[in-house]
C-alpha cells in the first residue's frame, strides 16, 4: 500500500505541472511531505501527513509580523502559528 500511494503522488507530480498547481503555504510543498513522510514511514504515516496537511494548507491564512524577533508568522485558519522557516517562500520577506 505504501508503493501505492507514492505512485499516485508520482503521477500527479506527471500529470499536472507546477504552474497549475496550487501553491502550498508550507515551505515543503504538501505532495513532497506526503511523499517523504510515506517513504520514511510508511503508509499511514503519509495519510496522517496527508490528513494533517489537508486541514491546515487552505485559504483564510493571516500574515503577521512578530516584532520580538523580526520575522513574519503565518496564523493559520485552524490557529497553527507558521514560522518564516516553515513557510513558502513566496511570504518571505527577507
Amino acid at each position: 500500500m505504501k508503493f501505492f500511494l507514492l505512485l499516485i503522488i508520482k503521477i500527479y507530480w506527471k500529470l499536472i505541472p507546477p504552474s497549475n498547481r496550487r501553491s502550498c503555504l508550507f515551505a515543503e510543498s504538501c505532495s513532497k511531505y506526503v511523499y517523504r513522510k510515506t517513504k520514511e514511514s510508511g503508509f499511514f504515516s503519509g495519510l496522517r501527513a496527508f490528513k494533517f496537511r489537508y486541514k491546515k494548507c487552505k485559504p483564510g491564512y493571516k500574515i503577521g509580523y512578530n516584532s520580538s524577533d523580526n520575522t513574519t508568522e503565518l496564523l493559520l485558519v485552524d490557529g497553527t502559528i507558521l514560522k518564516e522557516q516553515e513557510m513558502s517562500k513566496m511570504f518571505k520577506t527577507n
